[in-house]
């Protein structure tokens, strides 16, 4: 069976409302789904959630749920008509007392008024991801009067940035810490921080999730000048990151981010963290029913880079063909995973620091040097596949977990695919042979295959794996074999 090990995350939205599109699009292979806090209520989101967790369930399959927090998005208010035009060298106005919503051809409000005090003559503010350039040309009380650089259609509600950064807005939002309450009946998986200009924002998050009873695995979105600067400490202190491409571009300069992203994903890979490329990948098929060249070659090259997670926002939420792009998507991945040269890590140079993360690196030494069919590694936590999944291999790599939270965790791993199993009560004789018959289950080895097992002598215990075992299928022992002795799920 040929995987694919980059995963897919499709964003939620009218367009996925449909319960025969989600089963179709769950059919076509999305690892998780992406609850976009932007837009929308709790109820929506809930409603949404509740019919993923239910079809996936039928179908038993995994699926992994992201919250996007929205985080302190600059906006314009919106306009009277709804949409306006401009031109280059028009005049126009950002007014920050002017209502939210009465702006007008020459004047439109916006979200955060501390943008007065952030703003100088000379700067340029880009608006709607840069397709509006607009540059400040004098600043009188509370109006910010511009000269239109680059014009267009501009609609009501779109972003606003200042070219190079620097704006003081909190990362932290009401909204967000409203948002946050909700993490348990959501019942998130990962939940991204957006608009974070350091560690102390994720640290703040963290709390707000401890406050709420929840260890929730944070993705730290990476899309300002600021997190660039600081993106060590924020890769120390998060369990993913996630390349906003599109913001980070209006801030960096769109020229800069294809290099920017291979750097991100390489020291992700060195930390320990995931990364997930997000932004514009299949824009296109928003309203066509195939990718442009340049998008297959974007997705192919973030593949080839060694993301863990490729994203679709609009082309799946409001798109035309949903099902179609997350198929579209999944073939690129594919294609390009089967030219996916060898990433060399920090693991062949520096010395582990924990047994089970030395089991992890042996185990990967060993199934790239052996003719190994599959890994079946038993984890509580999801922390052992993980390490795993940072050094390069076309092996499979199962997580036997009894816990479903952890099942959902792992979804977002590149190369790892979950699967029940409850080794508690069995002898490791009887644990090799239920494995086993997983892998045999999901059609991944057949007799005479070498698989690599990996569990702990106390097992059940988070962070206890010691021992590395090699089982040729069909060749176990008579009590491996005993089939009264074993069950592979007890769920």
């Amino acid at each position: 069976m040929m995987h694919r090990r980059t995963k897919i995350i499709v964003t939620l939205g009218p367009a996925t409302d449909d319960e025969q599109v989600m089963a179709s699009l769950i059919d076509a292979g999305i690892d998780l789904v992406r609850l976009n806090f932007s837009h929308g209520s709790i109820q929506e989101h809930k409603r949404r959630v509740e019919m993923v967790r239910r079809i996936s369930a039928e179908k038993s399959y995994n699926v992994g749920i992201l919250g996007d927090l929205q985080g302190a998005k600059l906006r314009i208010g919106r306009f009277i008509d709804n949409k306006i035009t401009l031109q280059a060298g028009d005049k126009f106005n950002l007014d920050a007392e002017l209502d939210l919503e009465s702006g007008t051809q020459e004047v439109v409000g916006f979200t955060y008024k501390g943008l007065i005090n952030d703003v100088s003559v000379g700067d340029v503010l880009l608006l709607d991801d840069g397709r509006i350039a607009l540059e400040v040309w004098a600043i009188e009380g509370k109006v910010i009067q511009t000269t239109v650089l680059i014009g267009g259609d501009l609609s009501s509600n779109k972003g606003m940035n200042r070219k190079g950064g620097g704006l003081s807005a909190a990362c932290i939002t009401q909204k967000d810490i409203e948002d946050i309450s909700y993490v348990h009946e959501l019942d998130l998986d990962y939940i991204a921080v957006s608009f974070l200009k350091s560690a102390s924002d994720i640290q703040q998050v963290r709390k707000l999730l401890k406050d709420h009873d929840s260890d929730v695995s944070i993705v730290a979105k990476i899309e300002t000048t600021e997190a660039i600067e600081h993106i060590d400490e924020i890769l120390e202190c998060s369990e993913a990151i996630m390349i906003a491409r599109g913001d980070l571009g209006v801030e960096i300069g769109d020229a800069e981010v294809p290099g920017v992203q291979k750097k991100l994903i390489h020291k992700a890979q060195k930390t320990n963290c995931l990364a997930i490329t997000a932004t514009q990948m299949m824009e296109s098929m928003v309203h066509s029913p195939i990718p442009t060249r340049a998008e297959v070659s974007d997705v192919a090259n973030a593949v080839l880079d060694g993301t863990d997670a490729v994203m679709l926002s609009g082309e799946t939420a409001v798109g035309e063909y949903p099902v179609e792009v997350v198929k579209a998507m999944s073939r690129i991945c594919r294609a390009s995973e089967v030219q996916e040269a060898q990433r060399h890590t920090r693991r062949s140079e520096i010395k582990c620091e924990r047994v089970d993360e030395g089991i992890a690196m042996a185990t990967m030494y060993l199934a790239n040097h052996l003719n190994v069919a599959a890994i079946a590694a038993l984890t509580e936590s999801g922390s052992t596949p993980l390490w795993m999944s940072r050094i390069s291999s076309t092996i499979p790599i199962y997580a036997l977990t009894r816990h479903i939270k952890t099942a959902r965790r792992v979804t977002l791993y590149r190369g790892v695919f979950p699967a029940p199993m409850n080794f508690l009560g069995k002898t490791h004789a009887q644990v090799n042979h239920a494995a086993v018959r997983v892998l045999q289950n999901c059609h991944e080895v057949e007799d005479n295959d070498l698989v690599i097992l990996t569990k702990g002598d106390l097992m059940g215990v988070d962070g206890g794996t010691n021992a590395l075992k090699v089982l040729r299928v069909g060749h176990l022992t008579e009590e491996e074999n005993d089939p009264e002795h074993i069950h592979t799920d007890d769920h």
